[in-house]
């Protein structure tokens, strides 16, 4: 799972501990998926290898895919729980993405769409999904938990 993340420490915050993880939780009022817990706890945050993400319905991006730039991780400037004006907080009442959970990847668009768990269905408690916001902001479930997310991540060249 090392190999998810490029060399490069953009959107890395410092290394997560057991308090960061508990604090982040109670900011954002939910229970953070195992699967994006553990990738944090070997990088806290990064730039993927794998940017593309396919689709069955057509993004603002393509006809079959998007993309992010980034895996948000807790705590520093790009975290989640972030009160420097990125965090997710921020960025749902910013952007006016729908109220469904927890912004956790940045996109190339700077915030014309975003990746988000989702919370909808499964409560403040439960395994969320994960949603694709296009400018609509229609949240678009493209995988059922976060580990299925990171398994879908394909290289952009493979999606042309």
């Amino acid at each position: 799972m090392a190999e998810l993340f490029e060399d490069c420490d953009h959107y890395t915050g410092h290394p997560l501990d057991s308090d960061m993880i508990r604090r982040a939780e109670e900011d954002l009022g939910v229970r953070l998926p195992r699967a994006y817990v553990e990738v944090l706890l070997l990088r806290n945050g990064g730039i993927p290898r794998n940017r593309c993400y396919p689709t069955s319905f057509p993004t603002s991006w393509a006809d079959d895919h998007f993309e992010i730039s980034g895996i948000r991780g807790i705590g520093g400037v790009w975290g989640i729980d972030s009160s420097s004006g990125m965090g997710s907080s921020y960025l749902i009442a910013e952007w006016e993405y729908p109220e469904i959970g927890v912004v956790v990847c940045d996109t190339p668009s700077g915030g014309h769409d975003t990746v988000m768990l989702d919370y909808s269905e499964c409560g403040q408690e439960g395994e969320p999904a994960v949603a694709y916001i296009d400018e609509d902001r229609i949240p678009r479930r493209v995988a059922q938990s976060f580990g299925e997310f990171l398994a879908r991540l394909a290289p952009c060249g493979s999606l042309d």
